[in-house]
């Protein structure tokens, strides 16, 4: 692999993540590391390459550690954007120092783990890939070490690798684990996890049903936590040393499991950006649909999840994040790839629509039919799910499928206006479903700004209702709404139609309405039911 250099790391990682501040004429140098240097610890003397980051300096400090990062033969400087001070960049620039700024509420571990994952892997799309591909390697190195056909587990006795070892025994269990990626769920396997998880070390396991062969298994663990397992068939030939070249292969799969782990939240983390970008519109959409694997002309929708009622924060933060964590999985599962991200407390998806470069061969069809439904279908799957795991009621509105990303921004729009209309005994809806409530609200925040606009007959019919306990406005509506019939709108109003009709001549008297004239129908219906917020049947 070609060493990662500044450059590398800037075009991966650039902003809003990192500001540049300063930077030599030459980005091609190579970054070897990031280091964390805390103000009142030494400072290395030599570190060729590295990446300095500036924790706990003060901003009067940072001009002494540009200096010193330069003469150690460091490749840069990361300091706090509120420490970026002109003195600052102008001590980096004398010295060739590429200075870089974060968010002054950035927490310095993560800027570690974003860095040291992009400079020690350098993911692609699909973050994760090659430590994974490293865990076949290990596999079969371990197969081979231990005498016997192995397989790498995570915590969740998910299969992520296997050996491929000519010749050694395998059983029935096995073939089915390595098909379905999953070790199958029984009380017994339960038990033995159990008292695996529990042992020190490795562990000799007795075969659970007849045609099995017994294994050998040890925990994969860092730092007290555990990440997975190690299993070995035993076939009564493993070597003399077994235990001890499985407990050493455990070791190596802790370290692939945790790079593994820091390369998935890097692409992650990159690809929630990209899409927030997308959101807001300030992304290149022929770059985006790169990174994100699509091609130029993806067709997509969005779809957004909200939780749908009062959760104290910090509860609702992590509340929010596991709904975010919810939708991922489902869209994971679904189409084999995912662009989610967290704003605002809304969870926003990037939804693939088949026939134009979507990712997955399980992508859904273009606008309207069978496509339209599957998004649908999804949207329902995600609300009913994460409803129940988090216990808060959760609501979806998916956007318009677009022709490309450029217009995403557009479908966004579309999701968040459902989520605001949505009735109280509803919890999904696309936006053709529910078009002529968004056109209202759109027309009443329209007409809202707009003096000549709110003024009009509307605001006279509510004052008289007001001084003189009538009740003539919702009359209107429900008249209006029921396309002029008396006998329809005396239904709505749960009165006689005399009684409406009444009331109709009380209102024009009173007021001075010409309820002949289409028009002023039409306008005093449109801001009653806009500015006043009235309505007479059906969703408003």
């Amino acid at each position: 692999m070609d060493a990662c250099t500044l450059e590398d790391l800037l075009g991966t990682l650039g902003e809003p993540v990192f500001r540049v501040l300063a930077a030599p004429a030459d980005l091609t140098a190579p970054v070897s590391e990031v280091l964390l240097h805390d103000a009142g610890g030494p400072f290395p003397r030599s570190a060729p390459g590295a990446l300095l980051l500036a924790v706990g300096a003060r901003a009067g400090d940072v001009g002494t550690l540009a200096r010193d990062a330069a003469a150690a033969g460091m490749a840069g400087l990361v300091v706090r954007a509120g420490d970026g001070r002109p003195d600052t960049v102008a001590e980096a620039e004398a010295h060739g120092l590429a200075l870089l700024a974060v968010d002054d509420d950035a927490a310095w571990h993560h800027v570690h783990l974003l860095l040291a994952s992009a400079v020690g892997s350098r993911p692609g799309p699909a973050g994760g890939g090659a430590a994974f591909g490293d865990l076949f390697a290990l596999a079969n190195a371990v197969a081979v070490a231990v005498g016997g056909a192995t397989v790498v587990e995570d915590a969740h006795q998910r299969i992520l690798a296997y050996s491929t070892v000519p010749g050694q025994a395998v059983d029935e269990a096995r073939r089915q684990g390595i098909l379905g990626r999953q070790v199958p769920s029984s009380p017994e396997n339960t038990g033995q996890y159990r008292a695996l998880f529990a042992a020190p070390g490795p562990l000799r396991l007795a075969a659970l049903e007849d045609g099995e062969l017994p294994r050998l298994a040890v925990a994969i663990r860092a730092g007290g936590e555990t990440l997975g397992s190690l299993w070995v068939v035993d076939d009564g030939q493993l070597g003399p040393g077994a235990e001890e070249a499985l407990t050493r292969g455990a070791s190596t799969a802790a370290l692939l499991l945790l790079r593994a782990r820091a390369s998935a939240e890097l692409s992650r983390h990159l690809t929630s950006d990209l899409l927030r970008r997308l959101l807001d519109g300030t992304a290149d959409p022929a770059g985006a649909a790169h990174r994100l694997g699509l091609a130029a002309d993806a067709a997509v929708r969005v779809a957004a999840f909200a939780l749908d009622g009062a959760v104290s924060a910090p509860d609702g933060e992590q509340t929010a994040l596991r709904l975010l964590d919810s939708v991922r999985l489902q869209c994971e599962a679904r189409y084999g790839w995912h662009a989610c991200v967290l704003v605002d407390g809304t969870v926003y998806a990037l939804l693939p629509v088949a026939g134009a470069g979507a990712p997955a061969a399980r992508a859904e069809p273009r606008a309207g039919g069978s496509g339209a439904q599957r998004h649908r279908r999804l949207a329902e799957d995600i609300v009913r799910r994460a409803g129940r795991a988090l216990r808060v009621p959760v609501r979806a509105g998916l956007g318009d499928v677009v022709a490309d990303l450029a217009a995403v921004r557009g479908s966004r729009d579309d999701a968040d206006l459902v989520l605001r209309v949505l009735g109280p005994d509803e919890d999904v809806a696309a936006v053709a479903e529910v078009r002529a409530r968004v056109t209202l609200l759109r027309l009443r925040e329209l007409i809202g700004g707009q003096r000549q606009l709110t003024a009009g007959s509307w605001r006279e019919v509510l004052a008289y209702d007001t001084a003189h306990g009538t009740d003539y406005a919702r009359t209107l509506v429900c008249w209006l709404d029921a396309g002029c019939d008396t006998a329809r709108a005396a239904k709505l109003l749960d009165v006689h139609p005399n009684t409406c009709r009444y009331r109709l001549r009380q209102a024009q008297q009173h007021v001075g309405l010409d309820l002949a004239d289409p028009d002023e129908r039409l306008v005093l219906w449109l801001q009653l039911r806009t500015l006043g917020g009235l309505r007479g049947t059906g969703r408003g």
